[in-house]
């Protein structure tokens, strides 16, 4: 699932998840996958579908801990949706002792919400991952809240690494424009190939094969990316001839009124948004 491993980890007590939703779910795989110990993983969601609960049961993880019944977690990952942000954080509060580091992937809800739902003195770290990580290509951006050890960051940045690449701010602000560039950018490039495919239709194409061909684009320029040590410029410059096709197409993409003012605004929409929702 995952090129990224978490190796071999002794977090020190078991990790809960909270919500093995998809990206708490590809969190999941990932742990196991890079060889922790099942019987330190313990997840609580209401919603779990039957075959899912029978399978990491099977596997060894813990389901649907009580307080007493469970260590003092290590970390706890909060993966549920955000409008559950109020109900979910009260409901664990228990399980927090002053050495669990809490992690959070929930969009839009700030450390001063997050730590209002839990015990004083809480450690901690809010994030913005985005949805490569089900694929184990994500990239998640961190923010360590007061209190936060270096042990409590160094044990979040190994889980998250199970599932892409990790960066930590030191300004939480920043995390609404981390928002609008990775965590929506995923949706910004799918967009490039619907209308990668729907400009070759109008270029005389049938759309199946203008779609092919356009998913087969966006899909092999970005491996490229990925394995080359190039910068994205270099790599632009190196497929674009003087004169040919390639660059007579970035004349419209790269004139004063094309993708980069057009991103822009839409980077500019989604930062917004995202204050809009931490409130």
């Amino acid at each position: 699932m995952t090129e990224h491993s978490i190796g071999p980890l002794s977090p020190g007590g078991p990790i809960l998840l909270v919500g093995a939703g998809k990206m708490g779910g590809a969190l999941l795989d990932g742990w196991l996958a890079g060889g922790l110990d099942p019987a330190l993983v313990a997840v609580v969601d209401p919603g779990l579908p039957p075959d899912v609960a029978e399978r990491l049961s099977a596997q060894g993880v813990i389901l649907a801990p009580e307080p007493g019944n469970l260590p003092p977690p290590a970390a706890i990952l909060f993966a549920v949706k955000p409008q559950m942000a109020a109900d979910a954080l009260p409901s664990v509060a228990g399980f927090v002792s002053p050495d669990t580091v809490v992690v959070s992937i929930l969009a839009g809800t700030t450390l001063k919400t997050l730590r209002s739902g839990l015990p004083n003195g809480a450690a901690v770290v809010r994030t913005m991952p985005n949805t490569p990580a089900s694929v184990g290509r994500g990239i998640t951006a961190c923010v360590a809240g007061e209190g936060v050890s270096a042990a409590q960051r160094a044990l979040a940045d190994r889980l998250l690494q199970a599932c892409g690449e990790v960066v930590w701010v030191d300004d939480e602000a920043l995390i609404d424009a981390v928002t609008g560039v990775s965590g929506s950018g995923p949706a910004y490039v799918f967009l490039m190939a619907e209308s990668l495919a729907r400009a070759g239709v109008a270029a005389g194409l049938p759309p199946d094969l203008a779609g092919k061909l356009a998913r087969a684009t966006v899909e092999g320029a970005g491996e490229l990316l990925h394995r080359s040590p190039e910068t994205p410029e270099t790599l632009r410059k190196n497929v674009t001839s003087p004169n040919g096709t390639t660059a007579a197409a970035l004349g419209v993409l790269m004139a004063a009124d094309g993708l980069d003012p057009l991103l822009e605004r839409a980077v500019a929409a989604a930062t917004a948004r995202s204050r809009e929702l931490a409130g």
